[in-house]
């Protein structure tokens, strides 16, 4: 199946007359194009569709492979997927929302609004909190709490994948009271640990606004900006449109990606949000633009550079096992931090990777990934879905898209 270049047309991004114009070559991107046709012809990846934007156009999109394998349906540029930790600038710019109102200060401790969480204790052997979890620990993930996948050692995720927190069975208020009996792997602020804080942020901005998430963030977040496809599961009518896996890894198994159609009773903030490729380009043109679009501002400028700042005290430490976010890890040692909500390039050199100081960017489990660099004025998006690959064709997007700059 090869590359499609169907023209979609995404409001408030025009197309550039041609990739030049923005300072882009076409010829190199050309050799994105057959990169990622690569991976689709060696069966490392189903499909995918690839965007690049910069100076207020879009350069390049194009979509590659199979919307869905077993049926042979081609892939679409208007596909949804599974966004998974893509959902979590979402969550947390409802948060910041609530802020700008004055119904919450990111300063405060989280069991002012959960009280819950005011019993939380520290490692197995249950050790009092030296401080508080603050809503800013929750935003940049040093709040101690962990994730829990399948397959790890330590004995404290153990705890939280027994706890059976990724079922999806239960409403995000007995989220809260499942995760309430769960001790930290950390105190809060000493560690960053990614994992479900953003999660106990979507029950914030219930128990605040006294909306659901979903319905918040439908009514003051994907309503405004015109994100018709983007919320916590898609209509059953677009079935058609759905993306989805292949077998994949060593023994060849379906990975567990729920399909975009299913509802689930919990509304997780922190990874259950669907998307498309269009809807989450006027995403990223709202952070270019400072927090507006299309003459609907959300925040202010101020809170956009406070969120894409990067928030990790020198004195943090990275998890024992963050070791396999490679050159994504917030760590100094490869010249980034983490805002409130996003991974940010805080120096140059260090990393691996093409980028800009100031750039800012998060992925997905499932397979997405995004970053803004506004020194470049240049975002870029990558929706597919694959857990096996997802994190070399992170590396594949940043050198492919940078590579192809000649300005």
């Amino acid at each position: 199946m090869t590359a499609s270049t169907d023209r979609l047309h995404i409001p408030g991004l025009p197309w550039a007359d041609s990739p030049e114009t923005v300072g882009l070559g076409s010829a190199r991107l050309a050799r994105l194009s057959a990169r990622l046709q690569r991976g689709v012809d060696s069966g490392e990846i189903p499909g995918a569709v690839a965007l690049v934007a910069r100076r207020g156009k879009l350069a390049y999109l194009e979509s590659f492979g199979m919307l869905d394998p077993e049926a042979g349906t081609a892939m679409r540029p208007d596909a949804i997927f599974r966004i998974a930790s893509m959902s979590k600038p979402i969550t947390s710019l409802a948060i910041m929302m609530l802020a700008e109102q004055g119904r919450l200060s990111i300063i405060e401790p989280v069991e002012q609004y959960l009280p819950e969480l005011a019993a939380l204790r520290v490692g197995l052997e249950r050790a009092p909190l030296a401080r508080p979890i603050t809503l800013q620990d929750l935003l940049r993930h040093t709040s101690g709490i962990p994730y829990g996948f399948a397959g790890t050692e330590h004995p404290i995720k153990k705890m939280y994948l027994d706890a059976g927190l990724f079922s999806g069975k239960f409403t995000n208020a007995q989220f809260i009271t499942r995760l309430a009996q769960l001790p930290l792997v950390a105190q809060p602020g000493e560690t960053w640990e990614y994992g479900m804080s953003t999660d106990v942020l979507g029950r914030v901005v219930e128990v605040v606004s006294g909306q659901t998430l979903a319905a918040f963030v439908r009514e003051h977040i994907t309503g405004p900006l015109g994100m018709a496809d983007t919320g916590f599961h898609a209509p059953d009518s677009e079935i058609a449109r759905a993306a989805r896996p292949q077998p994949e890894g060593p023994q060849k198994q379906m990975p567990p990606i729920p399909p975009v159609t299913r509802a689930m009773m919990f509304e997780s903030g922190g990874g259950g949000m669907v998307s498309t490729m269009a809807d989450y380009a006027r995403l990223c043109l709202f952070w270019c633009n400072g927090g507006t679009l299309d003459g609907v501002r959300l925040v202010s400028r101020k809170t956009v550079e406070l969120m894409t700042t990067n928030h990790l005290p020198a004195s943090v430490r990275m998890g024992p096992d963050m070791a396999y976010f490679g050159a994504q890890l917030p760590s100094p040692e490869v010249g980034q931090g983490f805002g409130l909500g996003f991974a940010v390039r805080t120096a140059p050199g260090l990393n691996p990777l093409p980028g800009s100081v100031g750039d800012f960017s998060w992925s997905g489990i499932y397979g997405t990934f995004f970053w803004v660099d506004p020194k470049e004025d240049l975002f870029a998006i990558l929706m597919m879905q694959s857990m096996a690959q997802r994190i070399p064709y992170r590396w594949v997007m940043r050198e492919g898209v940078y590579q192809s700059v000649v300005d």
